[in-house]
């Protein structure tokens, strides 16, 4: 209820701003119905015209030229001044400003996942397309990291909420970011800019355009480079650690040899050479139930025996997670570098009755996957830099539209064709560190008895003189073959994957149609599908030099025979063991291939009674393909021989939802107003959780009938459904937007997202039944995973007139509130997040006509600490407390969390001709 009432009383505050922030830019007229006036200008491609004073921002979420208030879509628009007073240097930065949208990173800075209304996708799987689709020029990038790089010079982005298909190249379940980059210009111009902030932070951008033949070929050149130290330092080696050390540039030409063609290249390159990204702990303590039988209470207990282990094995706990101090293993680094680039080529042609726009492009993206895995000084897991740990992606893709207006303007037609080719490779070389095998049998040995003295890292089997009489006098003859499996548990040291190899290679075909149909001069109908054809084929090989797998070695089926004492070894199954005493894992080729297809759509009935407003009520089908899980997950248990039968266990399902939308949208003067109510179902929703060992991709449904609680339970057996399946999340809820522009100087803007982002009750995964994971027992009937339920973006810009001097001021704030959700896919309550607000702040001064500018700015100012993520620390124990809670037992899993940024601040000059 606290959060509520602030999240009220920030809504009409009156400094609040929304998403949508104006351009200094007119529309074009539009007709009453909201119809674009005209098809023939090259949407990607064209510039905002002059200000008349309106500040109303264009959008090509259509794909044809419209205002802001005349799209009957829910969509966010961000101009290039409000991206810039914000500090925005990548798609993160739209947290800020666009209050139904949540970007965030994890452990490495290739990776991010972007949700929309409380959907998206999660984690560092790269075999999971991401729900929010990002699109740049009209070239879909295939993982939202590509939007974490630098952008260069833009024009605006848009954020379209809810499914997209039938306008865009690639299907896009949750929503879509398109990002329009600045274009080359037959008018000579640029800009410069320079920036230096606290922790070193350099960063240096700019870009020139202007014609090489006139009227016929213009060309631009955007470049921007970035350095800076470290959030974080490691205790051990004194170094920075999540670093920035990137630069970028694009080059394009604009070529137009008559006013009907025009044709747009562009390439780009980015490279990054960072250390990222390290990670902090935020939970170490250990839980039991002190009234074994009966469920429902938990203690505390005064150590955590996993901590005990590690501080034996000389680990070094920081302490509070926001001091950003880490510990990282000796000789181990987060180091890598990442490359993207690519090229695009874009034809616009006016056919007279039509126009024809053709998108070819070609990409590639590669980054490094070294890491300290464990996230100790304690070597346990590493990934190593030796050039075998990477992911990359090889993306073709080819679009084609032809758009045009019939029947006196009554209809508005687009027809479209997509066609696209990825090849991913994932290389990992996940091996266990020097110090693994020490670790792992102390850990077998402290999960019989905690008690320190029973231990000794040093020795064989970790057994201390004491521990092996106890057990000697508890177990008798039966205590050798536990103890040689011990010892030869102990001597699992820089063991592991040599490179393994995981290749997908998917193709991807779609037609789709849009349609406006003018019914009246103010009551238009629109009606879009889409048909999509996919197929992907997969194959896995591997190399590995672990030779202490529990089935081909006798001196460990002891350890096994006990279920507690096999799960502590599971560990060995993840990194190396899947195959027996006849298939040895670098005998083992996987492959498989599927190929499914789907019809998805949309009708929308769009209406303005007053020029003022307008209403509109739709309905839209999305869909986001099925894959594999590049991951060990489902590989089966090590006690048993391996085919290539596994490979159908990685295997996972399309994702639908069916989306509902109510909204309506006024504009009179310097003042508009648009809410928007939604209702999305989802089936078979990807969901990605990493359980510290391994990820586990499933689908979730919802069972028709009753399961008695089966799905909450502690049993991956129980809880199989064999009726009908159902949606099993569900968002609903309402977005208000807002902005105010009482004269030319002033632009403030406010905007709310309530969204009621839940799990429905008797979960089942996939569609045809199959029981919910145990890990994921919390999940039935409650709130989903970073989707807050309130959400307030506010900001307020004002840019006075200094005398009569020509010269003009800044004073820019913009602001953030988060009500509490949980960061992690299991909702585990180690990984809550609380409530918070963040405000970034800008003050300049600015000179004649823009030309040259002065700025002193501070990103989230209050330095408020909250995090991204948090996560299941990995192999550094088992449990969490609502597991204690509910089967007892006893939890002392570690936590560890990827934190937001802390405050920045800094200097940035500029000039613009």
């Amino acid at each position: 209820m606290k959060t509520v009432l602030l999240a009220s009383a920030c809504l009409f505050a009156v400094t609040a701003v929304a998403p949508a922030f104006a351009q200094d830019a007119a529309p074009p007229a539009a007709d009453p119905a909201g119809v674009a006036p005209s098809l023939t200008a090259p949407a990607e491609v064209a510039q905002s015209p002059v200000d008349d004073g309106s500040g109303e921002i264009i959008v090509t979420a259509t794909r044809r030229n419209t205002t802001l208030s005349n799209v009957p879509i829910a969509v966010s628009a961000v101009s290039q001044q409000s991206l810039q007073n914000s500090g925005a240097n990548d798609i993160r930065a739209l947290n800020q400003l666009a209050p139904s949208l949540l970007v965030s990173s994890t452990g490495n800075e290739a990776n991010g996942s972007a949700r929309i209304r409380g959907i998206g996708t999660v984690g560092d799987n790269p075999g999971l397309e991401s729900s929010v689709a990002v699109f740049i020029d009209g070239v879909y990038r295939s993982r939202t990291g590509a939007g974490l790089n630098e952008l260069g010079e833009i024009d605006r982005i848009e954020v379209l909420r809810g499914p997209q298909g039938t306008l865009f190249g690639r299907n896009a379940s949750a929503g879509l970011i398109n990002i329009i980059t600045a274009a080359p210009s037959f008018d000579i111009g640029g800009n410069a800019e320079a920036t230096y902030g606290n922790y070193n932070n350099i960063r240096i951008a700019g870009g020139i355009t202007g014609p090489i033949i006139a009227d016929k070929l213009a060309a631009r050149i955007d470049g921007v480079f970035n350095k800076r130290d470290g959030f974080y330092t490691d205790v051990i080696s004194g170094n920075k650690i999540n670093d920035r050390d990137r630069y970028f540039v694009r080059g394009q030409l604009l070529f137009t040899p008559s006013s009907d063609v025009s044709l747009r290249l562009i390439g780009d390159y980015t490279k990054r050479d960072e250390n990222c990204c390290a990670a902090v702990y935020v939970s170490t303590r250990e839980v039991f139930d002190p009234t074994p039988g009966q469920p429902g209470d938990i203690a505390v207990s005064p150590t955590n025996r996993i901590v005990n282990i590690l501080t034996s094995l000389g680990n070094v706990f920081p302490g509070d997670p926001y001091s950003r101090r880490v510990a990282v293993s000796p000789n181990r680094s987060y180091r890598n570098t990442t490359t993207d680039w690519g090229g695009s080529a874009q034809l616009d042609w006016d056919l007279g009755a039509a126009k024809l726009t053709s998108i070819t492009a070609y990409r590639e993206y590669k980054a490094g996957g070294a890491s300290d895995i464990d996230y100790t000084n304690v070597d346990i897991t590493y990934r190593a830099d030796d050039g075998n740990s990477y992911r990359r992606f090889r993306t073709f893709t080819q679009e084609v539209r032809l758009q045009g207006s019939v029947f006196d303007d009554r209809l508005d037609w687009l027809v479209g064709g997509f066609y696209s080719r990825e090849k991913l490779q994932l290389v990992d070389n996940a091996k266990f560190g020097t110090q693994y095998g020490a670790f792992a049998s102390c850990r077998v040995v402290a999960n019989v008895n905690p008690a320190a003295a029973l231990r000794n890292p040093a020795a064989p089997g970790c057994l201390s003189p004491t521990g092996i009489a106890a057990l000697n006098g508890a177990l008798g003859a039966g205590a050798a073959p536990i103890i040689a499996g011990l010892n030869r548990l102990s001597t699992l040291n820089n063991l592991g994957d040599q490179r393994s190899v995981y290749n997908q290679d998917s193709q991807n075909y779609a037609f789709f149609t849009h349609n406006i149909f003018k019914v009246t001069d103010r009551l238009s109908l629109t009606v879009g599908a889409r048909y999509t054809k996919e197929r992907k084929i997969f194959d896995a090989e591997f190399n590995n030099n672990n030779t202490v797998c529990p089935a081909q070695q006798a001196a460990l089926g002891p350890l096994l025979a006990n279920p507690g004492l096999a799960a502590l070894a599971g560990g060995i199954i993840t990194l190396s063991c899947t195959g027996n005493s006849s298939v040895a894992l670098n005998a083992l080729d996987l492959n498989t291939r599927f190929s499914e297809s789907q019809w998805t759509g949309t009708g929308v009935l769009s209406w303005k009674p007053i020029d003022e407003l307008l209403l509109y009520a739709s309905y839209a089908k999305g869909y986001k393909a099925g894959g594999f899980n590049l991951d060990r997950s489902d590989l089966g248990s090590a006690l048993f021989p391996r085919s290539n039968a596994d490979a159908a266990g990685l295997r996972f399902e399309p994702e639908t939802v069916d989306s509902f939308e109510v909204g309506a949208k006024f504009r009179k003067g310097g003042f508009t107003l648009n809410v928007a109510g939604f209702r999305s179902e989802f089936q078979s929703f990807q969901l990605n959780t990493f359980n510290g060992t391994v990820f586990v991709v499933q689908n979730i449904n919802s069972c028709s009938t009753s399961l008695n609680g089966a799905d909450s339970d502690n049993s991956a057996v129980t809880g199989s459904c064999s009726s009908k399946v159902q949606p099993g999340v569900i968002t609903q809820g309402v977005e208000i937007e807002a902005t105010l522009r009482p004269s030319r100087d002033i632009n403030v803007s406010l905007g709310y997202t309530y969204a009621h982002t839940k799990y429905g009750k008797n979960l089942v995964g996939t569609t045809s039944g199959q029981a919910l994971d145990p890990a994921l027992f919390l999940l039935p009937g409650n709130r989903m995973s970073n989707a807050p339920e309130h959400v307030v973006t506010a900001s307020a810009a004002w840019t006075p007139d200094i005398g009569d001097t020509g010269l003009s001021g800044l004073v820019y704030v913009d602001s953030r509130l988060t009500s509490e959700y949980n960061t992690g896919s299991d909702l585990f309550i180690e990984k809550a997040q609380e409530g918070f607000v963040t405000v970034n702040a800008r003050i300049g001064l600015r000179g004649p006509n823009d030309r040259w500018a002065v700025e002193l700015w501070g990103q989230n100012v209050f330095d408020v600490e909250y995090q991204q993520v948090a996560f299941n620390t990995p192999f550094q124990g088992a449990g969490s407390s609502q597991q204690v809670q509910k089967f007892g037992g006893v939890g002392n899993q570690l936590f560890s969390s990827f934190l937001a940024e802390p405050r920045t601040y800094g200097v940035t000059v500029r000039t613009r001709f």
